[in-house]
């Protein structure tokens, strides 16, 4: 279950399995000054002492997945391989009741944990995707005529590091141009174009390939679980060129082996029909996924690569346009666009503003 970030916004802390808050441990140079790091200072945050520095349970989400994945690889880790989030030694259950009411509901049903009495298991997750299809800024066209991305279906927007509460005015400003535009499209056309009989009946055909395979071909949950092994293991929080590599030949055996999917029963509400095409279209994301990691020798954001720990000038002026083309995928960089003067003008402004308050 996602556990909201209000939790840690609320008081919650992250504990290893010594009891230990280890996040101390984990302030990147770029924060110290301006986060607490000392237990006292970071409780009198969460109390609403303006004069306190906030905790460092809440850094960015990169910074803590790494931070919890860390402690768990060196045996300090929960039970399953995790970190505990405790806000029940922080505040009164009345509090968490009020506060976090969708959370307490959540585990009790859930996982049968009272968390105004215990503290929660907790792990990083795959939770939004940064990057997306390539469309056009102004109208959100992708390279498909007629066809519109927005919001996390589209990519570039966030960077290397999505800031917590932006994906939904990104939905809302972007999707607002799709539709928009999408609208402006069709009302231009004055016919529709008609598709080849025998394109239609190919499609059908394609569509129907999993109810012809026997059903001791490859099962579709199966290949998935198969998918996110390889992606957890090879191409998760921390990547490095062996690994990745690693990653991308066992990804490209599965995809050759989507051909054998099976599938039973009606063609209604059939969940394993469904994820038999999903599941090929997943592969592909996840190869485009490897091969930019691959070529992005850098630590940036989310994108740690413990081979290539530090960010590298040259690199963060690019970004990665990967392509497939007869079951090959290509891979080329497109510079980044320097930001508008007035846009400059006020990151330099807040810049200076930061400084001069004693924030970094």
């Amino acid at each position: 279950t996602l556990v909201t970030e209000g939790v840690r916004g609320e008081g919650g802390v992250l504990k290893n399995s010594d009891g230990e808050r280890f996040m101390f441990n984990y302030i990147p140079d770029a924060y110290v000054g301006s986060i607490a790091d000392t237990e006292e200072e970071a409780n009198r945050w969460a109390d609403g002492d303006s004069s306190a520095r906030p905790p460092p349970e809440l850094l960015t989400r990169d910074v803590v997945a790494r931070a919890i994945l860390n402690e768990a690889s060196e045996g300090r880790g929960s039970e399953h391989g995790g970190a505990y989030l405790d806000i029940a030694s922080q505040r009164p259950t009345e509090f968490i009741l009020q506060k976090l009411p969708a959370m307490y509901h959540q585990f009790k049903e859930l996982a049968g944990i009272d968390i105004t009495k215990e503290p929660m298991e907790v792990a990083p997750t795959c939770h939004y995707m940064m990057g997306g299809i390539r469309v056009d800024p102004e109208t959100q066209e992708t390279c498909v005529p007629g066809l519109y991305a927005s919001g996390e279906a589209a990519g570039g927007l966030h960077g290397a590091n999505r800031l917590g509460g932006n994906s939904l005015s990104d939905l809302l400003v972007f999707g607002n141009r799709a539709g928009i535009h999408a609208g402006q499209s069709a009302q231009k056309m004055k016919n529709f174009p008609k598709i080849p009989e025998e394109n239609i009946e190919s499609a059908i055909d394609h569509l129907s390939f999993p109810f012809k395979n026997k059903s001791s071909g490859e099962h579709p949950f199966r290949l998935r679980d198969e998918l996110q092994t390889i992606m957890e293991e090879y191409v998760g929080i921390k990547r490095d060129e062996e690994g990745l590599e690693k990653g991308i030949e066992e990804l490209q055996q599965l995809r050759s082996r989507t051909s054998n999917l099976f599938a039973t029963g009606s063609q209604s509400y059939n969940a394993g029909w469904q994820t038999c095409f999903d599941l090929i279209n997943l592969i592909d994301v996840s190869l485009a996924i490897a091969h930019s990691a691959l070529e992005r020798k850098e630590s940036r954001g989310a994108h740690t690569r413990i081979d290539f720990p530090t960010p590298s000038d040259p690199l963060g002026k690019v970004k990665f346009i990967v392509s497939l083309s007869s079951g090959k995928f290509n891979i080329s960089s497109v510079s980044i666009p320097t930001p508008r003067k007035e846009l400059l003008a006020m990151i330099k402004k807040d810049q200076t503003k930061q400084k001069s308050s004693g924030k970094k």
